[in-house]
């Protein structure tokens, strides 16, 4: 039976949604090597528009199609009105996110990795335990609908993933960071180098005197800045209301330094392919200009909602029907090198992560954490730890006046949202850093 053919005769509109996810991972624990395993799911979800309601059934059961067109049916009798229709057929631009020296990178390939890493990274303090996970994978969708859309993207995702710890007395230090890429990346070692350096100088404790300093965000510092951003530009916020920014498209909000782009077209990305999760073509979003806003994010029903076009911007898995979120979510770089801003530093400190970030009420742009993982800049070089600090302030404050952006800038995965983001260092000329006197 074809589900589509089968279902255009009983509703106005039909989507078809076929997933296919293979995936090879290798696990260290302590240093050492504990699993290999390959997992392989595919399956089915449906979307319908009945008299004007939406149903929506997915399986991954092929023998239980009779089921699933009738699950799809019956929920469309119980579901939500709505106004939005599926996906036109539309041209895309070609997206690289497959290559086979990812996908057929055998087990014993991915161990030699891994032990590359731990080379890295255990030589510098051998009181350090790793948990190492490596994961290669294929993922194919397949989207089709009454209107004639068939489309097919392939990406073959290699994720590496860290976490590591070192308890001595009195000090804990504990650090989490990941490498990814869908197009093989020679220099998959540099993330290990970066952890490494980090290990060294967080095993030099010093301390700062609180009170308001410079505060220099890394990449991954900057995500206290760019997450509640992330949920600001996002369409179905603007549309329930809740987005700070809601009705200031156009208005200047930030420092001139600030550009933030949503782009799943970029080669060799995670966030990116030809087409979003509903079969929209994917896009280059110019979402804050030089400070002033531009854009927000949509998917089809919230654009319908907010009465304009799709974005590009729908993500969903099998059993999830699609939703808001970015494909890689960008702030763009600046013109200094790093070097020149930690020069310019008398006394302040790099912020590298925080403690509960992403917790509470983060749309709002108001945060206050303790500091993870901070070090302290003194007369231009960074010169050991400090701890037991925590920052505050809102990012609506404090992006409107930027010391300076860096020209370096790297990738961070995140459990949180925006998934993928591509994020410089970011100076802040003055915070309140609060702590033991």
């Amino acid at each position: 039976m074809d589900i589509l053919t089968t279902l255009k005769k009983q509703a106005e509109q039909v989507e078809v949604f076929n997933l296919k996810n293979e995936k090879t991972t290798v696990e260290f624990e302590a240093n050492q090597l504990k699993s290999c395993s390959v997992t392989q799911a595919k399956g089915t979800a449906v979307r319908v528009i009945r008299r004007g309601r939406l149903g929506f059934s997915a399986t991954t059961d092929p023998t239980s199609v009779d089921k699933l067109v009738a699950n799809v049916l019956e929920s469309a009798d119980y579901g939500d009105q709505t106004s939005f229709s599926f996906a036109d057929p539309k041209p895309a631009v070609p997206v690289k996110t497959y290559d086979n020296t990812i996908s057929e990178l055998p087990i014993d390939r991915l161990v030699e990795i891994g032990k590359e890493i731990l080379d890295q990274i255990v030589p510098v303090d051998p009181n350090v335990r790793c948990n190492l996970s490596l994961a290669r994978g294929l993922v194919s969708t397949n989207i089709r609908n009454q209107k004639g859309l068939d489309v097919s993207t392939q990406t073959s995702p290699f994720m590496l993933s860290i976490k590591l710890d070192r308890m001595e007395e009195n000090d804990i230090l504990i650090r989490y960071d990941q490498f990814g890429a869908t197009v093989w990346e020679e220099d998959y070692l540099a993330f290990a180098r970066r952890l490494a350096e980090q290990i060294k100088l967080a095993s030099i404790l010093t301390t700062i005197k609180p009170g308001r300093m410079p505060v220099l965000f890394s990449p991954a510092g900057a995500q206290a800045l760019i997450m509640p951003l992330g949920e600001a530009l996002n369409g179905k916020e603007v549309y329930k209301g809740t987005s700070p920014i809601k009705d200031k498209i156009d208005e200047k909000l930030f420092d001139e330094k600030i550009t933030l782009l949503d782009d799943g077209t970029m080669d060799g990305c995670f966030g990116s392919t030809s087409y979003d999760d509903e079969g929209v073509p994917h896009c280059r979003n110019v979402l804050v200009e030089k400070g002033v806003l531009k854009s927000f994010i949509y998917d089809l029903k919230t654009a319908a909602q907010a009465e304009t076009e799709s974005t590009g911007n729908a993500v969903r898995s099998l059993f999830t029907q699609p939703d808001v979120s970015f494909g890689n979510f960008i702030l763009q770089p600046g013109q200094t090198p790093l070097k020149d801003i930690i020069a310019s530093i008398d006394e302040g400190i790099l912020v590298e992560s925080l403690l509960g970030l992403g917790m509470g009420n983060t749309i709002s742009g108001a945060f206050s954490n303790p500091l993870d993982l901070a070090f302290k800049i003194e007369k231009g070089e960074i010169v050991g730890r400090v701890k037991d600090l925590s920052i505050a302030g809102s990012i609506y404050d404090l992006l409107k006046d930027v010391a300076a952006i860096s020209q370096e800038a790297q990738w961070n995965y995140n459990f949180f949202y925006p998934p993928y983001i591509y994020a410089p260092y970011v100076l802040i000329p003055e915070m309140n850093v609060a702590g033991k006197s």
